[in-house]
């Protein structure tokens, strides 16, 4: 959940971790707005998250889950093979005979 804040808050210019501590000290409404870089309560700065992003959010999940399971057949990504790593090379050769 602190994903889109950290990202609000590097989009500012501001220094994210510091924020999220702040932020999470808080409780309640206790949020971080951006456009001007002060702590409080987010309804009484009018930031809201609107119901319907939330809804439409929560529709296209249940829409792609319920073609998932109706879908007689998927197309995902082929399973990488681990094929293990060549073995190391001998060590060089000798000399023939021109060791001192």
């Amino acid at each position: 959940m602190e994903a889109p804040l950290r990202e609000i808050v590097t989009n500012a210019g501001e220094e994210p971790s510091v924020v999220l501590n702040r932020v999470a000290e808080g409780s309640g409404a206790f949020g971080y707005n951006a456009a001007n870089g002060e702590f409080g309560d987010m309804i009484e700065f009018g930031i809201l998250d609107p119901t319907k992003v939330t809804r439409t959010a929560l529709q296209n999940a249940a829409s792609i889950a319920g073609l998932m399971i109706t879908t007689e057949a998927m197309v995902a990504e082929a399973p990488k093979k681990d094929e293990p790593a060549m073995p190391a090379g001998g060590g060089m050769g000798g000399m023939g005979g021109m060791d001192f």
